[in-house]
């Protein structure tokens, strides 16, 4: 199958990509990973993303096109894909189907993961981070640490990042609307589109968006 999975941050994408490429035994191709491994590889669009990176710039639509080209051009990805991340605005899906089609391909399904923007604040906003180890995460609300402020594992001083405080989350927010959201009518008229409420238990989120996909 080859998935696209969209949603606002804080809606989930990340986890339930790793779960839903593992059930269907396909890739998650994420924009994250590709910008690091061809960063750290020193592949040519590496360099160029990570110039335009040294330089506080947005990395242009062609280069993260070119490296989701190479991604989905790799062996593992000959029987499908689900991608997170990408495409990130109209001009990346347009780009997106040129190549499938191009390849003889199409996309079987676009998932829209769907949560409040007030939700997606709180998820977010409410992170505290071990100041000793970055893989000690805490929520104020659904996983608080036994002692506030305090983390359980170390006892490191717990702290919310920068870009999880509530303005900061509000902007990201409003470059969503105004950027991404648009690929979600995009598709809506392909008849691709499939919203799945992302509220509740991972692994019923996850079912939601398994009965979703087409068989």
């Amino acid at each position: 199958m080859r998935i696209v999975l969209v949603g606002p941050p804080g809606a989930g994408k990340g986890t339930q990509a790793a779960f839903l490429a593992k059930n269907l035994s396909i890739p998650h191709i994420s924009t994250g990973d590709l910008f690091r491994a061809n960063i750290s590889q020193g592949t040519e669009l590496g360099k160029q993303a990570k110039a335009y990176m040294d330089a506080g710039d947005l990395v242009p639509d062609e280069v993260t096109i070119g490296m989701a080209k190479d991604r989905m051009e790799q062996p593992d990805a000959v029987n499908g894909f689900l991608l997170d991340g990408f495409p990130r605005n109209v001009s990346q899906a347009a780009a997106l189907d040129e190549m499938l089609r191009a390849a003889g391909m199409k996309l079987d399904a676009v998932l829209d993961l769907e949560v409040e923007e007030d939700e997606v604040v709180k998820r977010i906003a409410g992170r505290r981070i071990c100041r000793n180890d970055s893989a000690h995460v805490f929520h104020v609300t659904y996983a608080p640490p036994k002692a506030e402020g305090v983390c359980d594992t170390c006892g490191g001083e717990l702290y919310q990042r920068g870009d999880d405080s509530e303005a900061t989350v509000r902007n990201r927010l409003e470059v969503y609307h105004t950027q991404t959201e648009p690929i979600i009518d995009y598709y809506k008229g392909q008849g691709l589109l499939v919203t799945i409420p992302a509220l509740g238990e991972v692994a019923d989120v996850t079912k939601r968006a398994m009965d979703a996909l087409p068989k």
